[in-house]
């Protein structure tokens, strides 16, 4: 495995000091507090990763093999569909659309 860049760890050793609070109320309200809120944030990361993605491909003029090896974990197609904000949820989305309106014709 290679070494997490400081930013995950700091983000994992967040999750941590949740799992360390004592007291079940103040844990409790602390990740609920954070959960609240985790739609923002998760969009917030996936913008920084797919502006990443398109910097990589248009700036760095990388491939989508060399961009979903980047990412880690995805196929160069996946990797596309990130530089154009194409979420999992969306895919199926559209996916269900189609078929919908194939299925009208």
């Amino acid at each position: 495995m290679t070494e997490a860049r400081e930013e995950v760890k700091r983000l994992l050793e967040a999750i941590e000091a949740f799992e360390a609070i004592e007291d079940p109320a103040e844990r409790t309200r602390a990740v609920s507090e954070v959960l609240g809120d985790w739609k923002v944030h998760l969009a917030r990361l996936r913008q920084i990763r797919e502006d990443g993605v398109r910097a990589l491909r248009e700036e760095e003029r990388k491939t989508w093999p060399e961009i979903a090896e980047i990412i880690g974990g995805v196929t160069p197609e996946r990797a596309q569909q990130i530089s154009k904000g194409l979420s999992g949820a969306r895919r199926a989305r559209d996916k269900k659309a189609a078929e919908e309106a194939g299925s009208a014709e």
